[in-house]
């Protein structure tokens, strides 16, 4: 198969890519090293947050996305350096239910 470009991909196309087994210990250690937010840290105190729990950091989860799309199927010529985001957002905590 020749190299394709990401300009010869057309919208709606899918690929896969492998999964991502997320622990508590792989939160806390992120959160440590990147994202020291108590709630991200400490499940006691995670407790009394709006999260209701521990929660893994939105650039944690940033960072396994990156690991997943590097590692998946999609294979565009040169990598997908500097496809960059228009947007990056997280969404607010919903209160729960």
């Amino acid at each position: 198969m020749s190299e394709r470009y990401l300009e010869d991909y057309a919208v709606g196309q899918t690929f896969g890519s492998g999964r991502a087994r997320v622990d508590k210990e792989h939160i806390i250690a992120f959160a440590a090293e990147f994202d020291p937010q108590p709630f991200h840290l400490d499940e006691v105190l995670a407790a009394d947050t709006f999260f209701r729990g521990l929660a893994a950091s939105g650039w944690h989860t940033a960072a396994m996305t990156m690991r997943l799309l590097v590692d998946g199927e999609l294979k565009p010529a040169g990598g997908i350096v500097g496809t960059g985001f228009d947007e990056f957002r997280w969404s607010p905590p919903r209160s729960p239910r």
